[in-house]
Parts: structure tokens; sequence; C-alpha cells
């Protein structure tokens, strides 16, 4: 059970970190001239701060051993990133926005639902898919 606590893990951690990274560091906002640069700054500085939060993560996850208590401080750090992303969304409406850009947004995913198309924000999406991964490493540790 630890080690797919471990897998799980280190899976919700790429989530919160890799899928910045990969996402966020291109034309759609880091490199995005239409955004404002201090809005640009704090996307660096968010993500940043995810890669060395993962950095810890990953760290913690596999010197562990047969250790639980650093898998539950990888988990709770997982917790904080994914739980910054949910306030974002349930919060937009406080500060006047939308879970996508006007100027290079990134694409809904298209679903086939029993001959209906689907679609859903990619962000939303994804990340949903990573909080359930990094409950199940949750349930992981739990029963170890």
């Amino acid at each position: 059970m630890l080690l797919a606590a471990k897998i799980f893990l280190t899976i919700a951690t790429l989530g919160y970190s890799a899928i910045p990274y990969a996402f966020d560091f291109d034309k759609t906002h880091v490199k995005n001239p239409d955004w404002d640069a201090h809005a640009r700054f704090h996307v660096v500085w968010q993500v940043s701060s995810y890669i060395y939060m993962a950095a810890l993560a990953l760290y913690l996850i596999w010197t562990a051993g047969t250790d639980t208590w650093p898998l539950w401080l990888a988990f709770i750090l997982g917790a904080a990133g994914y739980g910054g992303f949910w306030t974002a969304v349930f919060t937009r409406s406080t500060y006047n926005t939308n879970l996508l850009s006007r100027v290079n947004p990134v694409p809904d995913f298209k679903w086939n639902m029993g001959g209906k198309q689907v679609r859903t924000d990619a962000n939303v999406t994804l990340f949903t898919v990573f909080v359930v991964v990094l409950l199940a490493g949750a349930i992981c540790i739990k029963l170890a």
C-alpha cells in the first residue's frame, strides 16, 4: 500500500507543478504580451513556488521509507496547491474574472458521452482528476 501511496502522491505532485509549468510558461500566460507585466510576474512567482513545493514533496515521498508522516506532509502540500486553484475557481466572481483568457485561451476538452458532445474546461477537468489521485494517495496512506 505504501508504494501505491507514493505513486499516487507523485502523480498528484506532478499535476500541481509540471502541468502549470508546461501550460503557463508559454504564450497563454508568461509570454503573453497582452497581459500586464505585473500579472506575468505573479504567474512566474506562483508556478515557481509550486515547483519548489513539489521538489520538497517528492523528496518527502521517496525518502519516507516505511514512515507515513512524510507522506502526509506531501499530501498536505498537494492539498495546498490544489486548494489554491479551487479557491480561485469558486471565488472568481468576487474579483471579476473567468476561467479562460480572452487572448490565447487553453481549449476545452471535448468528450463524446453517449453520442452527445460535452465540453469541459481543461484546467477544471485536469485538476479534478489530480485531486482524485491525491485523495487515492491519502486512502493508501491510511490503509498502510
